[in-house]
């Protein structure tokens, strides 16, 4: 660890000894610590220090007086440092000012660190860490290193770029007359040099040129057989299931499928309970380095807490950032050990995004792959749990990640597609290679009957983002359009047939990605502006929505901001009704009402489009307002 005692802003541990403080977590955790702290130039100074003077005044300072002695001249060290106690004076008498100021911290020691490295190749039975103190800024010149603005400045002056030559010894390859403040020119030692050689033969030594990624999959693998997906087309019957449900089944299958089943790494940071996930817990067993050691409380339970030594099911505790860790670790392996394995980190879709967001970045840019599932999700589905629990925004997130294909599935066949294509893509290409991206889907904790598969959805209607799931009510004249995603299909389907009764046919389509919409649309934007001269492309949402019936009202469990994506692409009316505002404890009826998102709220906005339009009389909408008791005086929900 590089010790250079400072932040961006200011010291790590002004008040204190950060190097110290790093000590005691490290030694407490069972590490072995080498501290590099002195070069050699205090080595004499040390070994006459036979009170000890010396080593109790360099534990006394605290880093931010050792950085300040990092910028002073020697004359301020000899007085401040060595000055107080004339025992120390009399140690440095023979040392000029030069001298003092050229004191080195041992991580700029090169022997002392290659004496540090060799000892910690050569320690067995645990870790070691090397912290190693050093200046921040070190050999960039006076006015640079060490100040507490050295991180912010970004461009050296002439004559700090002929200090830095200087201390880097350099003044016969880099003359003066060649040194331009606006253009300082780049230094390559000839090939021949000894510097070259040794950089050659050194990276050689360490398995030859970098950076390099090797895709060599030494052990591929086999995607489960397609029969495990099966029973999700047929629905769920006269049983009432959420997504989170099926999804827990589809897991399990997955689990089960021979050659796939040990590759999975099913992670939950500590709400399989919530989740009703618990079933795991005996089939999969939870992973513990020692095993179960005690007899848990529910041992007489088939759902019993079963740790194991064998155990699949990663329990990381209350840790998003201790779970991501685990599923990136999983969703590079392909890369990083040749063998591909398949994360499904389930966790509150609140807690993910918003609290690891940077540690998903991260993964996404070690080109992690895996599945991300954002359970429990939705301002108004998880009921009765408030502003801290309930999600809205991380469809929001999700859509700032370019790898991540962020889903919001409605139906238990939506999921499992969802995860049969998102595997194919990631792990079917050659030799099981596939791309490198990973899968954000929500899931939900309201039970529903979950219908057949409709015969004229595709795989690709459903991967493409968007597709139509019911006609119109027939033989209505005036028509509109509502696209739902999520929970939000049940509404949508209420106000459905409120607005047959009205004489108003609404199609219903299901957006099972926002995200994937926007892409494209995007795509297409920029073929059609880099290629004036041709044929204009048409995005997939312009032409779907394009020739879709009416206006569009889509609605969301998540924020407005979510189907607004694809607003700019939609050439007609297009009304967002979503949940934006902080979330509140109540019924899923209350919220969805205070939200204005319930069916009637969905048919009031179809009304307002169709009046907007000219289609209808505006007296209807009125009407329908008061039948359904909207307030209409209220301030919108995010304000409230």
């Amino acid at each position: 660890m590089n010790c250079n005692l400072q932040r961006l802003d200011g010291p790590v541990r002004g008040n204190g000894k950060i190097i110290q403080e790093l000590e005691s977590v490290f030694r407490g955790a069972g590490w072995n610590v080498l501290k590099v702290i002195w070069g050699a130039g205090w080595d004499e100074l040390l070994a006459r220090d036979v009170d000890g003077v010396l080593v109790a005044k360099m534990n006394a300072t605290l880093d931010g007086e050792w950085q300040r002695y990092a910028i002073e001249s020697g004359a301020y060290i000899r007085e401040h440092f060595f000055g107080p106690d004339p025992r120390l004076r009399k140690l440095v008498d023979h040392l000029s000012d030069d001298q003092l100021r050229a004191l080195p911290r041992g991580g700029h020691d090169y022997k002392k660190v290659y004496a540090a490295y060799k000892a910690a190749s050569e320690t067995t039975g645990a870790p070691t860490v090397i912290l190693a103190k050093t200046v921040k800024g070190w050999a960039l010149g006076s006015t640079v290193e060490g100040r507490n603005a050295t991180h912010s400045i970004k461009k050296l002056s002439h004559d700090q770029i002929i200090e830095f030559r200087d201390r880097l010894q350099l003044t016969d390859q880099i003359p003066d007359a060649v040194i331009d403040a606006d253009a300082p020119p780049f230094y390559r030692p000839p090939a021949d040099s000894p510097e070259a050689l040794y950089l050659a033969q050194r990276r050689s030594e360490l398995g030859g040129p970098l950076p390099s990624r090797s895709l060599e999959i030494r052990r591929p693998l086999t995607l489960p057989d397609p029969t495990v997906y099966e029973e999700f087309a047929k629905g769920s019957g006269t049983q009432a299931v959420s997504t989170t449900m099926a999804f827990t089944r589809l897991l399990r299958g997955l689990c089960r499928a021979e050659e796939f089943g040990p590759r999975v790494v099913p992670i939950i940071p500590d709400e399989a309970r919530t989740f009703g996930m618990e079933v795991l817990f005996r089939e999969l067993g939870i992973y513990a380095s020692q095993g179960q050691l005690y007899e848990p409380v529910d041992h007489e339970l088939l759902i019993s807490y079963v740790e194991s030594k064998s155990g699949q099911l990663l329990e990381e505790g209350i840790t998003e950032a201790g779970s991501l860790a685990s599923f990136t670790a999983a969703g590079t392996s392909y890369a990083t050990r040749g063998v591909p394995m398949v994360p499904f980190f389930t966790l509150y879709s609140m807690f993910g995004f918003q609290r690891v967001g940077d540690l998903i970045w991260a993964a996404a840019d070690a080109q992690a792959k895996g599945f991300i599932i954002g359970a429990t999700a939705g301002r108004t589905t998880l009921l009765g749990e408030g502003l801290q629990h309930q999600d809205g925004h991380s469809l929001v997130l999700a859509s700032t990640v370019p790898t991540c294909q962020a889903y919001d599935p409605a139906f238990a066949y939506e999921l499992a597609t969802i995860v049969e294509c998102g595997l194919q893509r990631m792990y079917g290409g050659p030799n099981g290679a596939g791309e490198s991206v990973f899968y954000y889907l929500t899931a939900y904790n309201e039970n529903q009957i979950m219908p057949v598969r409709p015969e004229h959805v595709t795989n690709d209607d459903i991967m493409s983002g968007l597709y139509k799931w019911a006609d119109a009510p027939a033989d209505l004249e005036v028509k509109a359009t509502i696209v739902f995603s999520g929970t939000m299909n049940r509404g949508a389907l209420e106000a459905q047939t409120a607005l047959a009764a009205r004489g108003i046919g609404a199609e219903l389509w299901s957006a099972t990605s926002y995200k994937r919409l926007r892409e494209d649309a995007l795509t297409v934007e920029r073929w059609n502006r880099l290629h004036p001269t041709q044929t204009p492309r048409v995005a997939q949402v312009t032409d779907q929505l394009g020739n879709a019936p009416g206006p569009i009202v889509a609605v969301t469990d998540f924020m407005k901001a979510v189907p607004d994506q694809i607003a700019p692409y939609v050439p007609k009316r297009f009304v967002s009704l979503g949940t934006d505002g902080f979330g509140r404890s109540d019924t899923r009826e209350a919220l969805r009402r205070f939200f204005e998102v319930d069916a009637a709220n969905i048919e009031i906005a179809v009304l307002s489009a169709l009046a907007a339009d000219g289609v209808i009389e505006a007296s209807v909408v009125a009407s329908a307002i008061d039948e359904h008791g909207i307030d209409t005086e209220s301030l919108d929900p995010f304000r409230r």
